[in-house]
C-alpha cells in the first residue's frame, strides 16, 4: 500500500485550504450543535392504559407501555457513548526513530477513524515520543515530532486516512483561529517561547472541538 509522502508543511497548506472553503466553514460556524442530540422523551399517553382487575396479572406486561418496546430500545442506545476504538499501543523509542515506512504494516486491514480520534492518536506520539519545533522537518534525531508531523506520523502508523488527516488539521487552524492566531499551524508550531504543554493543549481542544460536532 502506497504511503503518501506529504511534509508537514504540504499538509498544514492543504488543511489551510479546506478550511478556507465554505463547506467547511459551514461545518465550524455551528460545530455546537451539529453532534447528535438525543431524542426527545415521550410523550405521555393521552388515555391511560386500564389497570387490571383485582386478583389478575396483566396478559402481556407491554400492554402498560406508552411507547413501542422498539423506540424504548431505541431512545436508551442513542444515550449512550460510542465505543471506542480498540487501541494499539505505539512502538516503542526505537520505532520514533525508525523511517515511517517501516511501520505500514500497521495498516493493512485498519478502517478509517473520526477526526477527534486521529487527533487522539497525535497527542499521543506527540506525549509519548516528545515535541519538536525544528522549521521544516517531520521530527527529529530523537523520533520527537512536531504538530504536524504527529497527525502525518498517526497516519503513516495506520490511524486515519489522508482525508482524515486533512480534516484535523483544518479542526486544528479552527482552534487556532478561535485562539487569535491567524498563521499556519507550522509556524505556530515554532514561534518563539512555544513549549510542549502548548502542543499538547492546542492538540486536546481541537480534539474536544471535533468530537462536539460529532466528527
Amino acid at each position: 500500500m502506497a504511503i503518501p509522502v506529504l511534509t508537514p508543511d504540504q499538509l498544514d497548506t492543504q488543511a489551510s485550504q479546506l478550511h478556507d472553503t465554505q463547506a467547511w466553514q459551514s461545518i465550524v460556524s455551528g460545530w455546537e450543535f451539529t453532534a447528535p442530540e438525543p431524542g426527545p422523551p415521550p410523550a405521555p399517553a393521552s388515555t391511560p392504559a386500564p389497570a387490571p382487575a383485582p386478583g389478575r396479572q396483566p396478559s402481556d406486561w407491554r400492554s402498560l407501555l406508552s411507547v413501542p418496546v422498539d423506540q424504548l430500545v431505541d431512545d436508551a442506545l442513542r444515550t449512550l457513548p460510542a465505543a471506542p476504538p480498540a487501541e494499539r499501543p505505539l512502538p516503542g523509542r526505537l520505532g520514533a526513530v525508525l523511517p515511517d515506512r517501516v511501520h505500514a504494516w500497521r495498516r493493512v486491514g485498519q478502517g478509517d477513524l473520526r477526526s477527534s480520534v486521529h487527533l487522539g492518536y497525535a497527542r499521543q506520539i506527540l506525549a509519548e515520543w516528545g515535541w519538536q519545533n525544528t522549521p521544516y522537518r517531520l521530527r527529529n534525531a530523537r523520533g520527537a515530532r512536531c504538530v504536524c508531523g504527529a497527525l502525518l506520523t498517526a497516519h503513516r502508523l495506520g490511524y486515519g486516512s489522508p482525508t482524515t488527516v486533512n480534516r484535523a488539521g483544518a479542526w486544528l487552524i479552527t482552534e487556532l483561529r478561535s485562539q487569535g492566531w491567524p498563521g499556519l499551524i507550522g509556524p505556530w508550531n515554532r514561534a518563539p517561547g512555544r513549549t510542549a504543554a502548548d502542543a499538547l493543549a492546542l492538540v486536546d481542544a481541537a480534539a474536544r472541538r471535533a468530537a462536539a460536532a460529532g466528527h
